[in-house]
C-alpha cells in the first residue's frame, strides 16, 4: 500500500527514537589507577608483597565479580533501557583491588602471627634463593675506596668488624651471585661489591645483603642502590667522603657518633623516603632540596638556606652533606 504524503503545512513527523545511551563505566580507569598505585607501592616499600595476598585470596575475585553480575542483572531488569554510571562488576573489581592492597599491606604481620604460608614461600617464579658469605682482610692498605652496586633488595651495612669486610648474601639465583673483589696497590685498597641483575624487578625482591665493615683507615664510599630498603650505619667508620645514588624505597643513614676527621657526603634520592640521623656534638651543615616532597629538620635550624646544628663551627671536625631528593620526603634527625 502506497504511503500518503503529509498534508501541506503539517509539521514533519518526529524522528525515530535513538537507542538508549549507555554511560561508559568508570571501572576500567579505576582499575588502572589502583594497579598503578600497587606498582608504586612495590617500589616504595619492599615489604609490600601483593603476590602473597593473591596466592591466598584469589577466590575473592570470583565472589566479588559474581555478586556484581547478579546486581547488574537485577538492575537492568528493574530499569530497562538505562545503564548505571558504574556497573556492579566494576564495583566488584574496585572492592577486590582495595581488598588485595590491604591484605598485602598486612601480610607481613599475618605471617608473623603464624599464618601457614610455607607452600607460598617455596614458590619462586624466578629462581632458587641462594646464600654465601665472604670475608676480606685489609691487606696493609692505608686508605680504602669502596664501590657498592646493588640493583634491588635490602642492604644492611654496619660497623664493628675485625676485618675490612664480613659479608653475608641472600640472593635470587636468577640474578646471579654478588661479586666481591679487593685489591691493594701503593697502600690504596679498592673494594668492589656488585651484582648484575638479569631481570626487571616487579615486586618483592629476595636480595638481602648483610655487610659489616671495620678498620681505622680513612674510607671513601660510592653507593649505587636500586629499589629497596637501605640501612647504612657509618657512625663508627672513618668515612671521609661518600656518595649515594638511591633509587626507589627507603634510606636510613646513621652518621652519629664521634668523628676523627671531616666527612663530606652527597646523596641523590629517587622516589621514596630518606631518614638521615645526625650527631648533636659534631658540627653539621646540610644543603637539602626536596624536589617533589618535603624536608623536615628535627633539631637543626635554617641558616642562609642551609640546615645547621648548634655545634656547627664550634667543633674540630664537620659533617657536610648535600642532599637532593626526587619524589618523597627527607627527614634530618639530630640525635
Amino acid at each position: 500500500m502506497a504511503q500518503t504524503a503529509p498534508p501541506m503545512g503539517a509539521p514533519p513527523p518526529p524522528p525515530p527514537p535513538f537507542p538508549p545511551r549507555h554511560h561508559r563505566s568508570f571501572a576500567g580507569p579505576i582499575v588502572l589507577i589502583v594497579l598503578g598505585i600497587c606498582f608504586l607501592l612495590l617500589n616504595l616499600y619492599p615489604t609490600f608483597d601483593p603476590f602473597w595476598a593473591i596466592w591466598h585470596f584469589w577466590p575473592v575475585i570470583l565472589i566479588a565479580v559474581g555478586l556484581g553480575k547478579i546486581w547488574d542483572s537485577y538492575y537492568y531488569r528493574e530499569h530497562p533501557g538505562q545503564a548505571p554510571a558504574i556497573s556492579g562488576v566494576g564495583v566488584g573489581w574496585i572492592i577486590v583491588l582495595v581488598f588485595f592492597i590491604l591484605a598485602a599491606w598486612n601480610g607481613g604481620r599475618w605471617r608473623e602471627r603464624g599464618w601457614n604460608d610455607s607452600w607460598y614461600r617455596g614458590w619462586n617464579p624466578r629462581g632458587e634463593i641462594s646464600h654465601y658469605s665472604q670475608q676480606v682482610d685489609l691487606g696493609g692498605a692505608k686508605t680504602v675506596s669502596v664501590s657498592l652496586d646493588m640493583p634491588a633488595g635490602q642492604l644492611n651495612l654496619n660497623s664493628g668488624s675485625g676485618r675490612l669486610l664480613e659479608s653475608d648474601f641472600s640472593y635470587d639465583s636468577s640474578d646471579g651471585k654478588p661479586d666481591v673483589n679487593y685489591s691493594v696497590s701503593g697502600g690504596q685498597g679498592q673494594l668492589n661489591i656488585r651484582q648484575d641483575s638479569r631481570h626487571i624487578n616487579w615486586g618483592h625482591d629476595e636480595n638481602e645483603w648483610n655487610l659489616r665493615m671495620g678498620g681505622d683507615q680513612p674510607m671513601d664510599l660510592d653507593l649505587r642502590l636500586g629499589a629497596g630498603q637501605e640501612n647504612i650505619h657509618l657512625d663508627n667508620l672513618n668515612v671521609t667522603h661518600f656518595t649515594a645514588n638511591v633509587g626507589a624505597g627507603e634510606l636510613r643513614l646513621y652518621l652519629t657518633g664521634p668523628r676523627t676527621s671531616d666527612l663530606d657526603g652527597e646523596i641523590q634520592g629517587g622516589v621514596g623516603h630518606a631518614l638521615i640521623y645526625l650527631p648533636k656534638d659534631v658540627g653539621v651543615h646540610v644543603e637539602a632540596s626536596g624536589g617533589i616532597g618535603s624536608i623536615n629538620a628535627d633539631g637543626l635550624h635554617n641558616e642562609a638556606g642551609s640546615y645547621v646544628n648548634d655545634a656547627y663551627g664550634k667543633t674540630p671536625h664537620t659533617i657536610t652533606l648535600t642532599v637532593h631528593g626526587g619524589i618523597g620526603q627527607i627527614d634530618l634527625i639530630e640525635q
